[in-house]
């Protein structure tokens, strides 16, 4: 079925899924047999991978068709692990590219087949293949960027593996979302942004839970999603207009989650204030503003969140600088969130209420702000507070998948298929009124052009005194010039024009000058 080199020949598609699907219906009665249809699976598609599967869902079939047939049903554990190992062991891109996808979607399917990953170490395996193949094979790039943050968002990593990210690898990474992207699926580099996302999610988790846990290491483990943003934040600048735009457009509430992690230990850490544009914090609180006012009563986690990251965001970052942008929004949406006089706001719990004082008492948006305020580095928050506070933020976690809620969707006022406005149920839809007829406006005159130019009468000259060619008289030409005086000496001596100093005597040198 294949030729002499390996390749696969034109017309040998079908064949190839015909192969395939043998090679799944083989029964395996022995270990032997097993491992001798897995190698058969693994070459087909690996070879093949770069002729007739050149899609990621093309790959991803043939990795359904493992996931569904009767040889992973009888030995999901032991296929799971026979691949596994692979991936720590193999080389080569193509096959390195069918496990990824293999452990991608049985992961999806089962998360612990994650956490089994996590177990036995592929997280550094991952680091050295994301770095190695980055400018050589961008189909196995991007998988293993997926399959990374996909495994570190289920479960909590190792110390000893989130040790082995340096500052060269995150740079490397802030580096991609700097260049343009190639893929067109995905221009924002959204599967990179989502690894530093979950890897500073996992630096936060560790930080919280070393003080608590006496089997932590002795080193203290460096945020160094933080770190590098702290030092060379300018040049990083495309990383936090993205996430804010993903932010924008997320309907995830674990994708939030991630987002909103981060912002709060930008808007609180001193180097990192100014990180944001002015433009794109104006966005970030037009952002937030909506989403708070968006959440139902029971979406009490993300509604806290939200509240915690508003907080620094207006006390820390150049929105607290005059002019300041939507006071009376910010307040208005304090006291709704209160439900002060609002019947579609229910009443909020305490730790809304706590989080909403904390925004309120921010100092531009008091009304007799004091000359001199004693503000702590999270708005009225103490030292002791704001360790508590990251601690909470970093433990704030939502199964991958959860869509959030929406308020307009409950109340029915937005349409869940078009996202459209929808009238209220019971209630016809009426057709709008013409509009009324437009008051045409009467013509106003010209100005009358003036007779007169600054004040004198403006004297038109007489037909008579135009000369035109052939009416009245003819102007006569110039006269010609007289001849030179020299021009008539010349012709009167009948000699030849010569210069100056030809016709002057010649001096003689035996002559002294008296």
């Amino acid at each position: 079925m294949t030729d002499s080199d390996g390749s696969w020949p034109a017309e040998s598609q079908q064949l190839f899924w015909d192969a395939l699907n043998k090679v799944l219906s083989s029964t395996c009665a022995t270990p032997e047999q097993l491992d001798e249809t897995l190698r058969s699976w693994l070459n087909l598609v690996s070879k093949a991978r770069d002729d007739y599967l050149e899609s990621e869902d093309d790959v991803a079939r043939c990795s359904e068709m493992l996931l569904e047939s009767q040889i992973f049903r009888n030995n999901s554990n032991y296929v799971r692990t026979q691949i596994i190992y692979s991936l720590l062991q193999e080389d080569e891109f193509a096959q390195l590219h069918v496990y990824a996808n293999f452990l991608l979607l049985a992961g999806r399917t089962e998360e612990d087949t994650f956490r089994a990953m996590i177990h036995e170490g592929c997280f550094v395996r991952l680091l050295e293949l994301i770095k190695s193949c980055g400018g050589r094979d961008g189909r196995l790039h991007r998988l293993l960027l997926q399959l990374m943050y996909e495994m570190s968002r289920i479960e909590r990593l190792r110390p000893e593996d989130l040790l082995q990210v340096d500052d060269n690898f995150v740079m490397y990474l802030f580096q991609l979302i700097e260049a343009l992207s190639d893929d067109v699926n995905d221009p924002y580099h959204y599967a990179v942004i989502r690894v530093l996302l979950v890897l500073n999610e996992q630096y936060m988790v560790a930080s919280t839970s070393a003080a608590v846990d006496p089997n932590s290491p002795t080193v203290p483990v460096t945020n160094r999603v933080v770190k590098v943003l702290s030092v060379h934040g300018p040049s990083f600048r495309t990383f936090g207009e993205n996430i804010i735009l993903l932010l924008n457009r997320e309907t995830e509430t674990s994708q939030q989650l991630l987002i909103l992690k981060l912002l709060y230990l930008l808007f609180t850490t001193a180097a990192t204030y100014e990180y944001f544009y002015l433009n794109d914090l104006r966005v970030l609180l037009d952002v937030i503003i909506r989403n708070l006012l968006d959440l139902p009563s029971e979406a009490n986690i993300l509604r806290h969140t939200y509240l915690r990251v508003l907080a620094p965001l207006l006390s820390h970052t150049q929105l607290s600088h005059p002019p300041h942008y939507k006071r009376d929004q910010i307040l208005s949406l304090l006291e709704i969130l209160r439900g002060t006089g609002n019947a579609h706001f229910t009443p909020p719990e305490p730790t809304t209420l706590r989080l909403l004082e904390r925004v309120a008492k921010t100092p531009w948006l008091v009304a007799d702000e004091p000359s001199s305020t004693n503000l702590s580095p999270v708005g009225s928050l103490t030292h002791s507070q704001t360790g508590s506070s990251v601690s909470v933020v970093a433990n704030v976690l939502e199964k991958p998948g959860v869509q959030t809620p929406s308020r307009k969707l409950g109340l029915g006022l937005v349409s869940k298929d078009t996202g459209l406005p929808t009238p209220a149920e019971g209630s016809p839809s009426r057709p709008k009124p013409p509009p009324p007829p437009r008051a045409l406006r009467p013509k106003t005159s010209l100005p009358e052009v003036p007779k007169h130019r600054h004040g004198s009468p403006i004297v038109h000259p007489s037909v008579t005194d135009v000369h035109v060619n052939g009416n009245g008289q003819k102007k006569p030409p110039p006269k010609i010039p007289p001849p030179r005086r020299k021009a008539k000496v010349l012709a009167a001596t009948g000699g030849d024009a010569r210069t100056m100093s030809e016709s002057l005597p010649t001096p003689d040198p035996t002559t002294s000058v008296s």
